[in-house]
C-alpha cells in the first residue's frame, strides 16, 4: 500500500467566477471545494505546485487523500477535476469526503500483467485491444484497493476478459455488474492483426484546423467557475 497523499488547504472566503479566473491567474493557486459526510461544504484554495507534485501519483486519482484544513485532517476522495482544455492545467477540484463506516464508490485503474507473454500475442499473432483502463467499484474505505490486476497470460487470439472475469479482492464489487449481465462489458482482447491494403496507406486524411486556443482557455475558465 503505498503511502497516503495529503495536501495542506485554505479555507477561501472570496467566491464567484472573477475570484476564481483572479486566483487561477496568478499561477499559484487552485480553487477547490469539500463536501459530504453530513458536514457542510467547505470552498478551498491549494498550493497548485503542491497539487501537481501530487497528481504524479496514480493513487491521486483513485485513492483516499488526506485533506488538511486549519490543522483538521478530513479523509476525501477526488470526486471531479476540471480542466483547461487548451493548456490542461488543473482549474477546480471537488473532494468528497468519506466515512469508514459507509459503502463508497470510486473508480480504479486496472493495471495489464503478462502482456508480452499473452499467448495470443507471442505465439498466435494477435494484438491487445485495451476496452477500458479504469472500472467503477464500491466497498468500504479499508478495502480500496489501488488497482486491479488484469492477467493477460492464457488469453488467446479472439478471446478476452469480462468485467465478470475480474479478480477482484474481498469486499469489492463492480458496479456496472449490479445493474445486470448485459452490462458485463469486455475490459480486453486479443485481436487479429489488420491487414492494410495499398489504398488505405494511399488515402489522406485532412485534418481539422487547429481552434482559438485563447478563446478556448476563456471559455474554459468560466465553465468552470464557482457559480
Amino acid at each position: 500500500m503505498s503511502e497516503k497523499i495529503s495536501l495542506t488547504a485554505e479555507i477561501r472566503t472570496d467566491v464567484g467566477k472573477g475570484a476564481s479566473r483572479r486566483l487561477r491567474r496568478t499561477g499559484e493557486k487552485i480553487p477547490a471545494i469539500i463536501y459530504g459526510d453530513e458536514q457542510s461544504p467547505l470552498n478551498l484554495t491549494l498550493a497548485s505546485n503542491e497539487v501537481t507534485k501530487a497528481m504524479e501519483s496514480e493513487t491521486f486519482y483513485s485513492q483516499i487523500l488526506n485533506v488538511v484544513v486549519d490543522g483538521s485532517s478530513s479523509q476525501a476522495v477526488v470526486r471531479d477535476m476540471q480542466r483547461n482544455p487548451a493548456s490542461n492545467k488543473v482549474m477546480h477540484i471537488d473532494f468528497q469526503r468519506i466515512s469508514a463506516n459507509k459503502i463508497m464508490h470510486v473508480n480504479v485503474p486496472l493495471h495489464f500483467i503478462n502482456e508480452e507473454q499473452c499467448v495470443g500475442v507471442k505465439i498466435e499473432g494477435g494484438i491487445i485491444a485495451h476496452n477500458i483502463i479504469e472500472v467503477e467499484i464500491s466497498c468500504l474505505p479499508a478495502d480500496l484497493p489501488e488497482f486491479i490486476e488484469v492477467d493477460m497470460a492464457e488469453i488467446g487470439l479472439g478471446y478476452g476478459i469480462h468485467l465478470s472475469g475480474l479478480s477482484l479482492p474481498k469486499g469489492v464489487t463492480i458496479v456496472a455488474l449490479t445493474h445486470g449481465e448485459d452490462h458485463d462489458i469486455t475490459v480486453v482482447a486479443v485481436n487479429a492483426r489488420k491487414v492494410v491494403t495499398e489504398e488505405e496507406e494511399d488515402s489522406v486524411v485532412e485534418a481539422a484546423p487547429a481552434g482559438d486556443a485563447e478563446a478556448a482557455d476563456d471559455a474554459a475558465e468560466d465553465s468552470g467557475d464557482d457559480e
